[in-house]
């Protein structure tokens, strides 16, 4: 067993963290240094996060009370090396899953199957494609969320996963342009909190663990990972650093929707790949050990994101609870934990209690979602869909059969084709133009976004192209379609159910004939699309990240020749997230618009009912149409600013992104935030404000227990010797030694120094509680209910519609945004009929971060509530007395 000299690294750091770009000594708003070069220094360049330690040790708070005990239980029988095999994994195609732990079987223990992907099983068959999280975002619709959860959940348990690898509010959407902004929900942290928790909840009660990703900071593609990067021809040694302010930090990124999920009771979150701060995520003791296990009172594990641990010991007292896939690079059988692991616990670098917290926590997750109940074998294999392969994949040891073909879905794509219908925004409809009969005299269909990728829906390896209709973006945030619905496919079924003409031009550069055909057309319908995805995967010169936000393929001049000949064209757009609509927005022979999002395998028939009129559009947009990609105020950190050295991406826009941004920059949109047209039409009266009686807020105080130790280890290395009589797979992770020499084991030189140990890590005894936590998701009283909002909303259409009302506050300070989203209800409402929205206003909705004290604060500036049916129409407003 050998290991990286970087094992016993740990991350210097400066001695400040950015408290606040609201504070006075620092401007709201700065250029980066000149040249990359640090030069001159803005309020975040540079800048650090500071030492906290120790790692704080669950105590099952909050609903985890009986998983800990039985987690307790478990762990207490454990030797050192089977608690080792529980937090490291074997290594990448060492087992069937993208990421397996060790197993134990001296327990009958099976190895943690962990497997892809936030919309689906990944690298499986038989089994459903769902809508994008950034599609079924539009429905703001709770049961949609809960009911997506579940069934992925359910596929992922039946195919024997024990963790699934999602949801996503890591990117949360800074910029538009994010590459992998559609795995996750909304750039409004509210939005995503709500959809994240929901999420959370309906994976784990199918018996899935879920694991919230990517924890945090991670908002863009570019230079995310060293090796990945220099392999693009980029030269630099340290991944990306998002530097952000403590505010920022608290009031955008964290404690919304990764406190949502922890107190949803996530019983896994995966820390990312950049840097936060100058800070690696994976062993940043401060967004781990304080904000996220101190904090947040996070009782689950952090997991690494797939090789995004860059060191053993220091990560360890950092925070890190399990290391994906186990090895430090792809199959080279080196390992920062593993072996090492087991030599630092024996030498006292890693205290006991430190790994016991690990392994409690793991355990604590699996009780919580009940895996002992409903575990199943694995049945697949990620690495093949014959029948017939290796165990052992990148080994090429035990051949039998590895992949049974368990058909998983059940009655699924129902609902996938119910959600991506109920999550199409409409944009336009001119005179009524929507919904169509069928009976249309002569329909057109235009695009290759209309039709099917040539290769098959699965032709390009983890959906890394542009061919075809879109459906999904690309990555590891993907799964195989069982099939594909295209749109053509669906309005073909429909116009000649009812006897009429269809034809269609599916070549974008068919110029002619596309002329041609709109000529003809009384109704034209375009489908367009725009891209994007993981940074391992490039399609059409766009690294993961996009390189633009105009349509691809040649969109608008498709759009623009159809429109030339058609003067009733409806446009359907399936995106990644925005896109320009400037070209063509108002073109009045544009008559509709809908944005379909990315709306996984039934894609045709849900369009087809929404065009047809069998759902009403209730979707309300998760983010802005702005009218120039400079109106957004964000963008991808395309080239490297600091030498070789990590970039260094300044958050240096805080809180102001998407509509924050757009309302403070007196920008107007095309479309904003939470708008989207019915084929009912709805208004808004009789605001009530009903107060509650709430006590004071009370930081939380005292100490914790001591951190446990749970059973007994020796320090003898001759204990932990590999076994003579297991015969080694190559490349895979072993907790073994392989020489009772402690240095020769680990190949490092600088073995038996502990003088990188920062102070207080190893320190089990009582420590003081962080006064902004107190339970999972942080102090409980953040929670209180202090008003309950009610209005009424008539639907003052024809038809049976679904209206979504959506509850705004304006905190009131001059660094406050216009208004923020707080709340929603989606409310079904016959023609003519009205009913009431209500929803609650807590604490946490009227608060600001307060940097000096560490802690919630609510401002005397005064607030206001709104409520309308996006954040641009509010027409109802009341001051609160607070």
């Amino acid at each position: 067993m050998h290991f990286s000299p970087e094992f016993w690294s740990i991350f210097s750091f400066l001695p400040l963290f950015v408290p606040s770009l609201r504070d006075p000594e620092y401007p709201s708003s700065t250029p980066n240094p000149p040249g990359g070069n640090g030069t001159e220094h803005d309020a975040l360049w540079l800048a650090a996060s500071p030492p906290k330690y120790p790692s704080p040790w669950m105590d099952g708070s909050g609903e985890w009370a009986t998983a800990y005990k039985r987690a307790q239980a478990f762990v207490s029988q454990l030797t050192l090396l089977e608690k080792v095999n529980l937090t490291t994994g074997v290594g990448w195609q060492g087992e069937d899953c993208v990421g397996n732990t060790g197993e134990i079987p001296r327990l009958g223990f099976p190895a943690l199957c962990l497997q892809d992907s936030p919309l689906g099983v990944r690298n499986a068959d038989y089994v459903s494609a769902f809508p994008a999280g950034g599609s079924v975002a539009a429905s703001f619709d709770r049961e949609i969320w809960y009911q997506r959860g579940f069934e992925m959940g359910s596929e992922h348990r039946k195919k024997g996963v024990d963790v699934q690898l999602g949801p996503v509010v890591g990117p949360l959407g800074r910029s538009p342009e994010g590459g992998r902004n559609w795995e996750g929900f909304s750039p409004d942290p509210v939005l995503s909190g709500i959809a994240v928790a929901q999420s959370v909840r309906g994976i784990q009660d199918a018996g899935v663990i879920a694991c919230t990703k990517h924890f945090i900071m991670n908002e863009q593609e570019h230079f995310r990972q060293v090796a990945e990067w220099n392999g693009y021809g980029y030269v630099f040694d340290e991944a990306i650093s998002s530097n952000v302010d403590d505010v920022t930090m608290h009031e955008l990124y964290l404690c919304k929707p990764f406190a949502d999920a922890v107190r949803a009771g996530t019983g896994s979150i995966m820390c990312s790949y950049n840097q936060i701060n100058n800070s690696y995520g994976c062993a940043n003791s401060y967004t781990l050990n304080h904000l996220l296990k101190g904090e947040l009172g996070f009782q689950g594990f952090v997991m690494s994101d797939w090789q995004a641990q860059h060191s053993g010991v220091s990560s360890s007292l950092a925070g890190l609870d399990m290391t994906m896939p186990g090895d430090t690079l792809f199959n080279t059988g080196y390992t920062f934990w593993g072996t090492n692991l087991t030599i630092a616990v024996v030498n006292g670098s890693v205290p006991m209690w430190r790994l016991d917290d690990m392994a409690t926590r793991i355990m604590a997750a699996y009780y919580l979602v009940g895996r002992d109940e409903a575990s199943v074998p694995v049945n697949f294999n990620s690495w093949t869909t014959d029948t017939f392969g290796y165990q052992h994949a990148f080994a090429k040891l035990d051949y039998g059969v590895v992949n049974e073909h368990v058909d998983v879905r059940e009655e699924h794509g129902r609902t996938i084709r119910d959600h991506a219908a109920r999550s199409t925004v409409l944009l336009k409809n001119t005179g009524n133009t929507l919904p169509l009969t069928g009976k249309e005299k002569f329909t057109a269909v235009f695009g290759e976004d209309a039709d099917n990728n040539p290769w098959g829906p699965n032709g390009c390896s983890d959906r890394g192209c542009d061919n075809g209709t879109l459906a999904m973006g690309w990555g590891s945030g993907t799964s195989n379609f069982p099939y594909l619905v295209t749109p053509l496919t669906a309005i073909q079924n429909e116009v000649l159910f009812n006897g009429g003409i269809i034809q269609s031009e599916t070549q974008n550069w068919a110029y002619s004939q596309i002329m041609s055909l709109a000529g003809q057309a009384s109704t034209s319908i375009v489908f367009v699309n725009a891209d994007s995805g993981e940074g391992y995967i490039g399609v059409d010169g766009n690294i993961g990240d996009r390189n633009n936000l105009t349509l691809w393929r040649n969109g608008e001049a498709l759009i623009q020749n159809v429109t030339a000949y058609c003067n009733n064209t409806i446009v359907v757009i399936h995106s990644v997230g925005p896109v320009l609509l400037t070209p063509y927005y108002d073109n009045d022979n544009v008559t509709a618009i809908l944005w379909a999002g990315l709306p996984g395998e039934q894609s045709g028939n849900s369009i087809a009912d929404v065009l047809y009129g069998r759902v009403n559009p209730s979707a309300k947009l998760p983010f802005t149409f702005g009218r120039t990609r400079e109106d957004y105020g964000t963008d991808i950190l395309y080239d490297l600013n600091n030498g070789e050295n990590a970039a260094q991406d300044d958050f240096v826009e805080g809180i102001f992104i998407d509509y924050r941004h757009f309302d403070r920059a007196g920008l107007d949109p095309i479309y904003e935030f939470g708008y989207g047209l019915s084929y009912s039409t709805f208004a808004y009266s009789g605001l009530q404000v009903e107060k509650h009686a709430v006590g004071p807020y009370m930081p939380t105080n005292g100490t914790t227990k001591a951190a446990p130790v749970l059973g007994n280890y020796s320090r003898d290395l001759a204990d932990y010797q590999f076994p003579s009589n297991l015969s080694a797979v190559p490349f895979y992770i072993y907790p073994y030694l392989n020489s009772t020499d402690a240095a020769d084991a680990s190949d490092d030189p600088s073995y038996g120094s502990d003088d990188f140990i920062p102070e207080g890590a190893r320190d089990g005894s009582p420590q003081p509680r962080v006064a902004a936590g107190g339970g999972p998701g942080g102090n409980p009283r953040l929670y209180d209910v202090f008003f309950t909002v009610r209005a009424t909303i008539q639907n003052t259409g024809s038809v049976v519609g679904e209206e979504v009302g959506q509850l705004y506050v304006s905190l009131g300070g001059p660094n406050d945004p216009k208004v923020v989203l707080r709340n929603f209800n989606k409310l079904s409402i016959a023609p003519g009929a009205s009913a009431t929205f209500s929803a609650d206003i807590t604490r946490r909705d009227l608060s600001n971060w307060d940097p000096v004290q560490q802690n919630w604060v609510i401002t005397s500036y005064p607030k206001t509530v709104f409520v309308g049916s996006s954040s641009r129409k509010l027409p109802l407003s009341q001051r609160l007395s607070i």
